[in-house]
């Protein structure tokens, strides 16, 4: 298991005398593939002292609910996106979307489509293999989007695979059993109807993708051009090394920094809401929170 990351907090005086700030800005709910309820990781985070906490959830962006109390983190509403580049996914987070605008939501609503659309295909080959039961048993799960992780917990569930990770790998995954290609929208969509919607684009944990590093800079060249404007830099186990090269490219292609936990589920001891590695001071002052769209909303940096 990997070592506990640490939990992210700027001190007062780390960058310029202001109050603490510590921002999750990627985390998941059960509206996809968490395991938790929006007041779960709310209450999460606000246990942990996390000052900003965006919702994420793959394809889904719902209304926030009000603050139960004034210890409640500063909510900002947000949304994770599945799509492609050169015919490989990629993930984009879209950080103050407006939930209720149109063309971000027909896009989600044909993304769901797409993600109810493969399970089905998946189910009719899990059948075919033995095993029924998939698809009604994760349309009546409270997720609107519906992932290769509910799947997965499926096969384990009915015997047909030990664990997760043996359900991806005999599977789900490319070469595996149920392998159904993904048919999401183009990264260039994701990036328009994120800023459609109020909202910034944010290339959601680029060091996990299968990319060397000459791929990973033509990547963070194509999102800028599509109007992408931060990277996330600091994510529970990216390596020193890969944290320091996407601060550098964040730099040459003049994108602001953000910051997330990718939280999913609380039995996940490794990671927490609120816990990953803290920027370096002069990596903050390139936070997402320096941002005209954050700063309009939650006042003048805090950082």
């Amino acid at each position: 298991m990997p070592p506990a990351p640490e939990i992210l907090c700027y001190s007062a005086g780390d960058v310029n005398k202001s109050p603490a700030l510590k921002a999750d800005l990627h985390c998941h709910t059960h509206l996809s593939d968490g395991k938790h309820s929006p007041a779960f990781v709310i209450e999460r985070a606000r246990a942990n002292q996390v000052t900003h906490l965006a919702m994420t959830d793959h394809d889904v962006s719902q209304a926030l609910p009000e603050p139960a109390s004034e210890h409640d983190p500063k909510l900002i509403a947000g949304v994770e996106i599945s799509c492609l580049w050169e015919s490989f996914e990629v993930h984009m987070v879209g950080l103050f979307v407006d939930p209720t605008n149109a063309t971000l939501q027909t896009l989600l609503t044909q993304q769901q489509i797409r993600r109810h659309t493969r399970v089905a295909q998946i189910d009719a080959k899990l059948t075919a293999l033995g095993t029924t039961g998939l698809l009604s048993d994760l349309v009546a799960k409270p997720a609107i989007a519906l992932t290769r992780s509910h799947i997965a917990d499926f096969l384990v569930a009915n015997g047909v695979c030990k664990t997760r990770q043996k359900a991806f790998k005999t599977h789900l995954n490319r070469s595996g059993k149920l392998f159904v290609t993904a048919q999401w929208c183009c990264y260039t969509e994701a990036a328009s109807a994120i800023k459609t919607a109020g909202g910034i684009p944010v290339l959601a944990h680029p060091g996990r993708y299968a990319l060397n590093k000459a791929k990973l800079r033509r990547l963070l060249e194509s999102f800028t051009a599509a109007g992408g404007e931060a990277l996330e830099a600091s994510y529970p186990n990216i390596a020193a090394d890969m944290n320091q090269y996407l601060i550098q490219l964040a730099a040459d292609n003049d994108l602001y920094l953000s910051t997330g936990s990718d939280f999913h589920d609380a039995a996940a001891q490794w990671t927490d809401v609120g816990k990953f590695p803290g920027l370096e001071r002069t990596a903050a002052e390139r936070g997402i929170w320096h941002h005209p769209v954050w700063v309009k909303d939650c006042g003048a940096s805090e950082q």
